[in-house]
C-alpha cells in the first residue's frame, strides 16, 4: 500500500521510495528510507497535506508525494505472517515484513527494435514470448515474475522504440509506463554492434533522471568484429553501469541481475545522475522553463523530471504540452516555451528539436570517442553479401514469391501425411464410439456433433504448424524486413507505406496481432488504412477451409490454388488500399524508414516456441469456441426431429419392411436424414439466406457454414463436418472431402446434379478469403481505431466485396472449366 492511504494514528514501516531525481533525494534526506517507522498524525480536509511523525519529528507531505512511498501496515504484516500469528504483532515483526516486501524489484526493459530485448526477457523469466527479427513484434508490454538471489523480480518487456518522442504509440506507451508505473530500474538493452544509434534512447532516459542500467547485448558480435569497447570507463563517465550480454545464449544474465540488486539497494558505485550539456544557449532555455514549471501549485515533478519536461517543451512535444495545460501556470509555461523555441531558431537557424537531437548525438560521439574503437573492415559483411542477391532489383521480388510458394507447397505436401494419420484416427474414434454408445441422441451428439465437428478442424494442425515454421524462419532470420523493403515500391504505388507490409505478413498467422502491429506506423491515416486491409491476409483460421476444399476439388493443382488464394488476398488488399486512398484518406506521403537488421541464424528453440505458441492458441480455440460452435450447430441441425417430409418417408419405409422388400430402404433412410436436416432450425435459417447466395452456387448448407464462421473461421469446417455426415450413413469414416465431392441436389430441377462443382468451390474459397473477419478482428479494429464505425464499416464492406469478387471468379471459372 501507499503512505497516502494510511489512516490517522496508524503506524507503518517504509518498504521503498518511488519517484526519481530531486524528489526522491529530498524525501530520502528527510528520513523516509526503507525500514523506518512512520505514524500518521493527522490529515487535512479537501485532500490537503498529511502530517507524519518520523525519526521523532513531525513532517508534512502532499498526498501526491505520500503516494510515492510504499509501506507495510500491521494488517499486511498479519497476512504475511499468518502462519506464526500469536495474537500480537510487534514492531520487529512489522519491520521484518517490510524487509521482505522491500526485496521486490520492478524492472522495465527498454530498447530499440532488434536489440534482443525480448530474447533477454525470455531468458530472464523463462517466458516464451514471441521473438522476431524485425520492428514491431512486441506491440504490448509483456510481464513476468521470478525469484533469484533472494529477491523477487517483476519484469516488464516494453515495446521496442528508437526514442521517447511522442511520435508513435510505442514511444508514448514506454514513456507513460515509466512515468505512471515508476519501475525501480530501467534496463536499457543496447545492441553492442550499433552503439551510436542505440544510445540515442539512453540519452533520453538520462534526461528523465531515473535509475538506468545498460545491458550491452550481442557483445560477442562486437568482439568478433575486432572492435574494442571500454564499457566500464564509459559507465563511470555517464553514471550508468554497462553489463555485457549474449542473451541468445543466456550469457551475462546472472551478472545483470546481481548488478540490478546493487543498483536497487543504492550500493552501486557507478550510478549517479549526469546532465547532458546541450550548450550554453539551450541550457539557458532549459533553466528558464524549469524555474517556471516548478512554480505551479500542483507539483508535476514528483513523477517527471522538470529537466525532461523542459526539453520536451523545447522540442514542441504534443503530449507534454497537453500535460502542462492542466496546471495553474500553464499559459506562462507554454508562452515561455514558445518564446524560447523562437529564440533558439533565430540563434541556430534550425528548429530547436533538431538542435537538441544534434547535441545528443554530439554527447554520444564524445562519450564513445575515447572508449570505443570500431574496426573498419574493407570486406563485405555477410548480410551485405546476402542482400546483394535477396534485395537485388531484378531478383528480389521473384525470390520472395518463390519463397512463399515453397512455403505453401511444403504446407500442403508435408502436412498431408500427418493430416491423413489424424483423419484416420478421428474416423476410428468415431467408429469406436458408435459401437460403445447405443443409437440415439447421445451417440449422434458425440459422433456426428463433437467428433466429426471438432475432428474436422484438428486434422489441419500439422499444416498450420508447418506454415508457422516457415514464417518464423523468415522473421527470425531478418528476411521479413527485407520483404518489406522489396515490396515498398509496389505498396507505394497503391498508396501504402512500406512498413504496412509487416502487419500484412503477420496477418498470415493471425489478423488480431497484425491489427495491433499497425501501431508501428506513425501516420494515423496509414494505420487506419492498414487496419482495413489486413483482414484480406489469409490467417491460419482460414487455412483449414482452404485445405479442405483444395484437397476435395483441386488435388492435382493444390500448390497453385493455395498460392493463388494467398496472393489474391494481397492483390485485393492493394486494390482496396488504392480505392480508399483516392476516396477516404487521401494520405500525405510518409517517408519509408525501416531498419534492415543483420541476418542472424534463427535458433531451433525460438522456432519451436513460436510453433507451440500458435498451436496452443489453435488448440485452445478448438477446445472452447469451436467445440461450443460444433455443439450448437449440431443441436440446431438435430431438432426438430420430425416434419411432414420425414413422416412421409417413415411411412414408406414401414410399408417396404412390412412387404419384405428392403431393397430401397437404405436410400430412403438417407433421404429421411436429409429431409430432417432441411426441416431443422438450422435448415430453415440456411434456406432463408440461400437466395442471396444462390447466384454464387452456394446451397443452404454452405450458407449455414458461412454464417457459423462469423465467430471463428475454423467453425466453417466443423459445421460442414456436422452438416455432411448424413450422406454416407453406412460408412461414418468417409473423409469430409469425399462427402463434399459427392453432394447431390435432392429436390427441384437440379435433383441428382452435383452441388459443389469446381467453379462453385473456387467461389467459396474466395468468399472465405474476403468476407467478414472473425469477431476478434472486429474487436481489435474497434480498439485500435477508437471508433465503432470503422469496425462496422469493415464488417459491411468486406462481406459485400466478397459476394462481388466470388461472383466474378465463378463466372470467369465457368469459361475455362
Amino acid at each position: 500500500m501507499r503512505l497516502s492511504e494510511v489512516r490517522n494514528n496508524e503506524t507503518v514501516v517504509i518498504v521503498k521510495v518511488l519517484g526519481y531525481g530531486s524528489f526522491r533525494r529530498r524525501i530520502i534526506e528527510m528520513g523516509f528510507v526503507k525500514g523506518k517507522e512512520v505514524k500518521v498524525i493527522k490529515t487535512t480536509p479537501l485532500n490537503g497535506p498529511i502530517e507524519y511523525k518520523i525519526l521523532d519529528y513531525n513532517v508534512t507531505l502532499r498526498r501526491t508525494e505520500a503516494s510515492m512511498i510504499e509501506v507495510v501496515s500491521l494488517d499486511k504484516a498479519d497476512e504475511a505472517q499468518e502462519a506464526n500469528y500469536e495474537g500480537v504483532i510487534d514492531l520487529e515483526k512489522l519491520k521484518e515484513s517490510a524487509s521482505e516486501k522491500g526485496k521486490v524489484i520492478n524492472i522495465g526493459l527498454v530498447g530499440n527494435p532488434n536489440c534482443g530485448k525480448t530474447t533477454l526477457f525470455n531468458h530472464l523469466s523463462g517466458s516464451k514470448e514471441r521473438v522476431g527479427n524485425y520492428s514491431g513484434v512486441t506491440v504490448d508490454a509483456k510481464k513476468a515474475s521470478f525469484d533469484k538471489f533472494g529477491y523477487k523480480f517483476n519484469l516488464v518487456d516494453l515495446p521496442g522504440t528508437y526514442s521517447l518522442t511522442a511520435y508513435s504509440p510505442e514511444e508514448i506507451y514506454v514513456r507513460d509506463f515509466i512515468r505512471e508505473e515508476q519501475p525501480d530500474i530501467i534496463i536499457n538493452v543496447v545492441d553492442a554492434s550499433n552503439l551510436e544509434r542505440n544510445m540515442y534512447l539512453t540519452t533520453q532516459l538520462i534526461d528523465m533522471d531515473i535509475k538506468v542500467m545498460c545491458g550491452l547485448n550481442m557483445y560477442d558480435e562486437l568482439q568478433e568484429s575486432g572492435s574494442t569497447f571500454n564499457h566500464e570507463k564509459l559507465g563511470k563517465l555517464i553514471g550508468i553501469p554497462f553489463i555485457p550480454l549474449v542473451s541468445s545464449k543466456g550469457e551475462g544474465i546472472d551478472e545483470l541481475l546481481q548488478r540490478a540488486i546493487e543498483v536497487y539497494e543504492d550500493r552501486d558505485p557507478i550510478v549517479r545522475h549526469v546532465h547532458i550539456n546541450y550548450g550554453q544557449d539551450i541550457e539557458k532555455s532549459i533553466d528558464l522553463l524549469r524555474t517556471e514549471i516548478k512554480k505551479n501549485t500542483i507539483s508535476v515533478t514528483d513523477r517527471v523530471s522538470s529537466r525532461f519536461l523542459a526539453i520536451k517543451l523545447l522540442e514542441e512535444d504534443g503530449q507534454e504540452i497537453e500535460l502542462i495545460k492542466k496546471y495553474s501556470n500553464a499559459d506562462a509555461i507554454l508562452e515561455l516555451a514558445e518564446r524560447e523555441r523562437k529564440n533558439l531558431k533565430s540563434l541556430f537557424n534550425d528548429e530547436s528539436e533538431t538542435v537538441i537531437t544534434d547535441a545528443k548525438y554530439g554527447f554520444i560521439h564524445g562519450a564513445l570517442k575515447e572508449n570505443y574503437k570500431r574496426k573498419i573492415s574493407d570486406k563485405e559483411s555477410k548480410s551485405d553479401k546476402i542482400d546483394s542477391v535477396l534485395t537485388d532489383p531484378l531478383f528480389g521480388l521473384p525470390l520472395f514469391v518463390l519463397f512463399m510458394i515453397a512455403t505453401f507447397y511444403a504446407t500442403f505436401t508435408l502436412g498431408g501425411y500427418p493430416m491423413g494419420w489424424i483423419e484416420d484416427g478421428v474416423g476410428a474414434l468415431s467408429d469406436l464410439m458408435r459401437t460403445i454408445i447405443p443409437d440415439g441422441m447421445l451417440q449422434d451428439l458425440i459422433c456426428n456433433g463433437i467428433i466429426d465437428g471438432v475432428g474436422s478442424v484438428i486434422v489441419f494442425l500439422p499444416n498450420i504448424l508447418i506454415l508457422f515454421f516457415f514464417i518464423s524462419l523468415m522473421e527470425d532470420s531478418g528476411y521479413m524486413a527485407r520483404a518489406a523493403f522489396i515490396m515498398d515500391k509496389i505498396m507505394h504505388s497503391f498508396g501504402l507505406h512500406g512498413r504496412s507490409f509487416i502487419p500484412m505478413i503477420m496477418g498470415f498467422g493471425c489478423n488480431v496481432p497484425a491489427i495491433m502491429a499497425t501501431r508501428t506506423l506513425r501516420n494515423p491515416g496509414d494505420r487506419l488504412l492498414t487496419m482495413l486491409i489486413v483482414p484480406f491476409m489469409s490467417c491460419s483460421a482460414r487455412l483449414p477451409v482452404y485445405l479442405l476444399f483444395i484437397a476435395a476439388f483441386f488435388p492435382t493443382n493444390a500448390t497453385l490454388v493455395l498460392s493463388g488464394i494467398y496472393f489474391l488476398g494481397i492483390l485485393v488488399a492493394f486494390l482496396m488500399a488504392q480505392i480508399f486512398n483516392k476516396t477516404i484518406f487521401k494520405n500525405k506521403e510518409t517517408p519509408f524508414v525501416m531498419e534492415l537488421p543483420p541476418y542472424r541464424m534463427p535458433t531451433m528453440k525460438n522456432t519451436l516456441v513460436h510453433m507451440w505458441d500458435k498451436s496452443k492458441q489453435y488448440l485452445m480455440k478448438i477446445g472452447n469456441v469451436i467445440l461450443l460452435g460444433a455443439i450448437i450447430i449440431w443441436a440446431l441441425g438435430y431438432f426438430p426431429r420430425e416434419n411432414d417430409e420425414t413422416r412421409k418417408i417413415d411411412a414408406q419405409i414401414e410399408q417396404m419392411q412390412a412387404s419384405g422388400n428392403t431393397e430401397g430402404v437404405h436410400e430412403l433412410e438417407v433421404n429421411h436424414a436429409t429431409a430432417q436436416l432441411e426441416g431443422s432450425y438450422l435448415g430453415k435459417v440456411g434456406q432463408f439466406a440461400e437466395p442471396v447466395m444462390r447466384p454464387l452456387g452456394f446451397d443452404w448448407k454452405m450458407t449455414i457454414a458461412l454464417v457459423a464462421g462469423l465467430p471463428a473461421k475454423e467453425i466453417v469446417v466443423s459445421t460442414l463436418g456436422v452438416l455432411y455426415h448424413v450422406e454416407e450413413a453406412d460408412d461414418a469414416s468417409v473423409p469430409l472431402q469425399e462427402r463434399l465431392r459427392n453432394e447431390k441436389h435432392t429436390i427441384g430441377e437440379k435433383k441428382g446434379q452435383t452441388v459443389i462443382t469446381d467453379d462453385v468451390a473456387l467461389a467459396f474459397l474466395v468468399f472465405i478469403l474476403i468476407y467478414f473477419p472473425c469477431i476478434a478482428v472486429i474487436a481489435a479494429i474497434r480498439g485500435e481505431s477508437g471508433k465503432v464505425s470503422w469496425a462496422v464499416f469493415t464488417m459491411v464492406y468486406t462481406t459485400g466485396l466478397a459476394w462481388i469478387v466470388a461472383w466474378i471468379v465463378r463466372h470467369v471459372a465457368l469459361l475455362f472449366m
